[in-house]
């Protein structure tokens, strides 16, 4: 009406980010190094995995197995980088996401994840993280199912994960669904090896001249 004085269009609520599940070193190992082992038995690599890929897998494996968590996800790292060299094949989808993301360069100002508060952002590079498991996930499973392995039971807790993702968020709940599917696949796919290398030719046997 005339004359009332204005007043401030009365603000959104916002909705509350839900806290991130916090989840433990061995549990960040695992996301990485379960896919891993798939990716370097792609036929990509035609049964022969570069000995620069391998090692760090390698290293990765066996820090993992004694419990040392840190340098297995150091080693993970490493392996990363070396997927996003151009020297090799690229990765096809979801395996991808195995590799160090390279963004486009840009400005900050141009990240809208930049304007986000700490913790919103926080969560949704999480929510990320956890779609992008689901997706490595069923490649993985796919491709065991492709080469014979059994993995048909790991179906349904990945099943059970995506829709915990989409009706609860990131749960306690999703990542024990989700970590039964990897503990299955890095038991069952079986681990990379270097190609053996081929015996020398042996030498020609020199012709003996008669007299």
């Amino acid at each position: 009406m005339p004359g009332a004085p204005n007043r401030p269009p009365e603000a959104t609520p916002k909705t509350p980010t839900p806290p991130v599940v916090s989840i433990t070193p061995r549990q960040k190992a695992l996301h990485r190094l379960a896919p891993a082992r798939v990716a370097l038995l792609l036929d990509l690599w035609k049964g022969a995995p570069s000995p620069e890929l391998l090692g760090p897998f390698d290293k990765a494996e066996t820090a993992f197995e004694a419990g040392d968590f840190s340098n297995a996800t150091s080693a993970l790292e490493l392996l990363s980088v070396r997927f996003a060299e151009p020297r090799w094949p690229t990765l096809p989808e979801p395996f991808r996401f195995l590799r160090v993301p390279i963004p486009p360069p840009m400005p900050p100002s141009w990240n809208p994840d930049n304007a986000l508060a700490p913790a919103e952002r926080e969560a949704r590079r999480a929510r990320r993280d956890a779609e992008e498991q689901l997706q490595l996930a069923a490649g993985s499973l796919s491709w065991a199912g492709a080469h014979g392995i059994d993995t048909a039971d790991l179906a349904r807790p990945l099943d059970e994960a995506r829709t915990l993702l989409a009706t609860e968020g990131l749960t306690p709940a999703f990542y024990e669904r989700l970590d039964g599917v990897w503990e299955g696949v890095r038991t069952r796919v079986p681990r990379p090896q270097a190609s053996k290398a081929r015996p020398p030719a042996p030498a020609p046997e020199a012709e003996v001249s008669e007299a």
